[in-house]
């Protein structure tokens, strides 16, 4: 399975108007930027992905009566319900019993079926899988499908109109839908990815070294964003055939970083967003990527949809 840039593009053009545009933001250092993606629909970068899967299938008439259903730790479920909201389109979403109640209160706010189920990612997959089989709707996922991926890759493009000689893009990585779509279109303009996950949820690093997907165990505070046990195909050969770096990062240092991206701009992210942002200011440990003086550098800040009481205590 491949993702091409000609993909990223089509889809460029089918959410144009329909998603809000990113807003980039130097940070401290003149060679770094963020890329303030939680200001986007429903709070991620998962609302391009989900609008282009809708959009894609209603072009082709594979949209059926029955809907849309996804299984979710959270902001892909918000994504998807709010692009089956936009389309007038019946959304059913599962997820697991340990998702944040401030995901569960907006998927029910934008009008989802909302199922809770099992403790894992995995266990709610199973079921919408089940779901769809049985109703004939419309299975989506999370992050393993090339349209989800095509539309969370026009990001990147926006990243390069807005940084055209931009050389590093940091970038979290749970299943690797976002990572697939932004090292895809980064490959194409020769920008570096930076490919960062917990030490403790580890599915692209793991199956890097393997050679091939492998699961993993799942154990980090960043798991609600990031806790897929199986990376994808797409994502594992972006990483393999582009300009990618896959490092590492302590929960620690994740807890740190959202800390202090909070203490520094009073911005409120999640710990899948803080997980980028540890890859460069780390915490207890030296940051595992160190740019280089003249290195322009981006990181994504691709979510903020949690619970703001631990920052202002």
């Amino acid at each position: 399975m491949e993702l091409t840039h000609s993909d990223i593009k089509a889809a460029v053009e089918r959410v144009a108007g329909r998603v809000r545009p990113i807003t980039v933001a130097p940070a401290d250092d003149r060679n770094r930027w963020l890329a303030l993606e939680f200001l986007q629909h429903t709070g991620s970068f998962k609302a391009r992905g989900a609008l282009n899967f809708l959009l894609t299938h209603r072009e082709n008439g594979t949209l059926p009566d029955a809907g849309v259903t996804i299984a979710s730790g959270g902001n892909a479920g918000l994504a998807c319900a709010w692009a089956a909201r936009s389309e007038g389109v019946r959304a059913t979403v599962f997820l697991p019993a340990t998702a944040p109640k401030v995901k569960v209160d907006r998927l029910r706010s934008y009008g989802a079926e909302v199922t809770l189920i099992g403790t894992q990612y995995a266990d709610a997959l199973a079921a919408s899988r089940e779901f769809a089989a049985t109703t004939g709707a419309l299975l989506s996922h999370a992050y393993d499908n090339p349209l989800i991926a095509a539309g969370a890759g026009t990001l990147m493009e926006e990243i390069h109109q807005c940084i055209p000689d931009l050389d590093t893009v940091v970038v979290a990585v749970g299943g690797g839908g976002l990572f697939a779509g932004v090292a895809t279109a980064a490959a194409h303009y020769g920008v570096q990815t930076i490919a960062v996950e917990p030490t403790r949820c580890r599915a692209l690093n793991a199956s890097i070294e393997a050679g091939r997907l492998v699961d993993v165990e799942i154990d980090s505070i960043a798991a609600d964003s990031l806790g897929a046990r199986r990376a994808t195909e797409l994502a594992l050969h972006a990483a393999q055939h582009y300009d990618v770096t896959s490092v590492l990062v302590d929960d620690a240092d994740i807890i740190a970083a959202r800390r202090a991206v909070w203490e520094d701009r009073r911005l409120v992210v999640e710990y899948g967003a803080a997980t980028a942002l540890a890859a460069l200011h780390g915490g207890d440990n030296p940051p595992p990527f160190r740019s280089e003086p003249d290195e322009k550098v981006c990181v994504v800040v691709c979510g903020a949809n949690t619970d703001p009481a631990d920052l202002t205590t």
